[in-house]
C-alpha cells in the first residue's frame, strides 16, 4: 500500500492538477468501459473552471504526494437536502490505483460533515468504480443492477 501521502481539502490552485488528473484517469481507465464519444463529453466538464465550480458546492479534497495530487474526491448535498447526500469526483491516477488511495479517499469522505449529518449517501458510479464502491458497502438504489441513461450505476448506503 502507498502510505507516504496526505489528504487536504482542494484550493483553487490545484484545479489545473486535479483537471489533468480527471482527464488522465478518464482517457487511460474510465475508456475500458466507455466509448471514446462518452469519454470526450465527460473531459468537458473537468476542465480547470470545472472543477473550480465543482468544488464550490461540495466539500472538495485531494491526495497528494509532496505537492503531486493523485487522487481526489468530493461530497455534497444531494439536491440540498440535509438528510441525504453524494460522494463526487472521485479519481485516482491509473498510475496509483490499487494503492488503498480510492479507500482512503472514500474513508476521508465518510469522516466529512454532509456524511455524518445523511442518513442516506448516493454515489453516481461509473461502469468502472462500481464494484470499488460495492465492496465498500454501497449497494445498487432500489435493487436497480444496470447503467441509467447516464450509463452510471446509482449507489446508496444508509447509516
Amino acid at each position: 500500500m502507498f502510505e507516504a501521502y496526505t489528504i487536504r481539502r482542494f484550493q483553487k490552485s490545484d484545479a489545473v492538477q486535479v483537471s489533468n488528473l480527471i482527464i488522465k484517469t478518464l482517457r487511460t481507465t474510465n475508456i475500458k468501459d466507455y466509448s471514446a464519444s462518452y469519454i470526450e463529453k465527460t473531459v468537458n466538464a473537468f476542465s480547470p473552471e470545472g472543477v473550480i465550480q465543482r468544488a464550490s458546492w461540495t466539500h472538495f479534497y485531494v491526495v497528494c504526494h509532496n505537492d503531486f495530487i493523485l487522487g481526489c474526491g468530493a461530497i455534497g448535498s444531494y439536491w440540498g437536502s440535509k438528510e441525504e447526500s453524494s460522494l463526487f469526483t472521485i479519481f485516482v491516477l491509473p498510475e496509483y490505483q490499487g494503492k488503498g488511495i480510492g479507500r482512503k479517499i472514500i474513508e476521508t469522505l465518510e469522516h466529512d460533515e454532509y456524511f455524518l449529518r445523511a442518513k442516506r449517501i448516493e454515489i453516481p458510479a461509473s461502469i468502472t468504480a462500481c464494484q470499488f464502491y460495492r465492496k465498500l458497502g454501497y449497494d445498487y438504489k432500489k435493487g436497480i443492477d444496470y447503467p441509467d441513461e447516464e450509463q452510471l450505476y446509482r449507489l446508496e448506503k444508509f447509516r
